[in-house]
């Protein structure tokens, strides 16, 4: 049984569910962020608010949230003209894309955090992505998953278990997910310092 977990977490509603999934299964827990453009600047700066909230609101979680790391992929932007890396309108996009689709992003994220967990000897991989609620993005399919778990172990040397809790949820599943983990306090949380884009 794995006890460690590298959750990727951008400080919004999915991924700090996922963080208190991971909290509730492994024995240490870690955080891993990444910095693309002024979309996400939000959500970065209320980060270590909300690290530190969970610390305090939840005082036995604190010992299993271990290090928080924070990654620069400034680079995103320079390959992709997208909505969520320019300070652009989101709409469909000539693919049947919304705008808001970033190729590749998420297969960078586990990429990236994969390195991370690789040194760190991590070899869970948490994400907030989800085919009921997915926009349509490519890299949030669970067949995408799947795939990029055999690539990573193989790439790596290293067997890495990426799980995606919220694969198969709705909005209202995961808001009911979050109670069930950590009640009206981690709700409260959620609604009132998480910042989703």
């Amino acid at each position: 049984m794995h006890t460690r977990a590298l959750v990727l977490f951008s400080c919004g509603q999915d991924s700090t569910t996922c963080l208190a999934w991971a909290r509730a299964r492994y024995a240490e827990v870690e955080t891993i962020g990444f910095e693309y453009g002024p979309r996400n600047v939000v959500e970065l700066a209320v980060r270590q608010t909300v690290l530190a909230r969970l610390r305090t609101t939840f005082p036995q979680w604190a010992a299993r949230l271990g290090a928080d790391h924070m990654v620069t992929m400034r680079e995103l932007a320079q390959l992709s003209d997208t909505a969520l890396t320019p300070d652009a309108e989101i709409k469909l996009g000539a693919r049947g894309l919304p705008t808001s689709f970033v190729p590749g992003r998420n297969l960078l994220y586990f990429t990236y955090a994969a390195a991370v967990a690789y040194r760190r000897d991590v070899p869970v991989l948490v994400g907030g992505m989800c085919e009921t609620d997915f926009s349509g993005y490519p890299d949030y399919r669970d067949d995408t998953l799947k795939a990029m778990q055999i690539a990573l172990s193989l790439g790596m040397g290293q067997r890495f278990t990426i799980e995606p809790p919220l694969t198969w949820l709705d909005k209202a599943q995961t808001w009911q997910l979050a109670q069930d983990l950590g009640g009206a306090p981690l709700v409260d949380l959620i609604r009132s310092d998480t910042h989703s884009c």
